[in-house]
């Protein structure tokens, strides 16, 4: 034991190399976003992350939109603690049977309007727990899905991408 943590304090770090980011796209897109939200709703874009019974990669990715790279509250969209102060709910991971009634009770406290976006392949269509006995399947069993966004996880360009689309066909309306 004490050669594999005296091994592990002396020796280099090993770490994974950064994704490569195309920082000038990344930076038109999550303008864009800001920019259709000012216009469609009049102000910001606020989102509430519902985990219905995910495995937290969804989550990670979630989180980070608000690291220094993508840097989401820049561009005026935010994520807010409560459902009562939301625009958008974001759900992530399959409906388990224990989250069904949080999930209505969540989406009923949301005033109107809002939107439900369906993040990651387990809240699309229940992804790789389909068929679980814990598991009723997509959110769109439970809420009326306005975007889903596919992915196992998603990448936080996707959920802009995403989040984008949901606002310019709200723009539309």
């Amino acid at each position: 034991m004490l050669k594999i943590l005296a091994r592990d304090l002396f020796s280099r770090r090993r770490t994974e190399t950064p994704p490569p980011v195309d920082g000038e796209t990344l930076q038109q897109l999550a303008a864009r976003l800001g920019e259709t939200a000012r216009l469609s709703l009049g102000r910001s874009l606020s989102i509430r992350e519902v985990d219905a019974g995910s495995c937290n990669g969804c989550e990670l990715e979630i989180h980070a939109l608000n690291n220094p790279v993508y840097q989401l509250e820049r561009y005026g969209l935010r994520f807010v603690a409560s459902p009562r102060h939301a625009d958008v709910l974001l759900v992530t991971g399959p409906v388990a049977l224990n989250m069904a009634e949080a999930l209505k009770r969540t989406y009923d406290a949301t005033p109107a309007p809002k939107w439900v976006v369906a993040a990651g392949d387990c809240a699309c269509n229940g992804g790789l727990f389909a068929g679980s006995y814990a598991c009723l399947g997509g959110a769109d069993r439970i809420l009326p899905v306005d975007i889903a966004i596919p992915g196992c996880p998603p990448s936080p360009r996707a959920l802009l991408s995403g989040l984008l689309t949901l606002l310019e066909h709200v723009a539309v309306r």
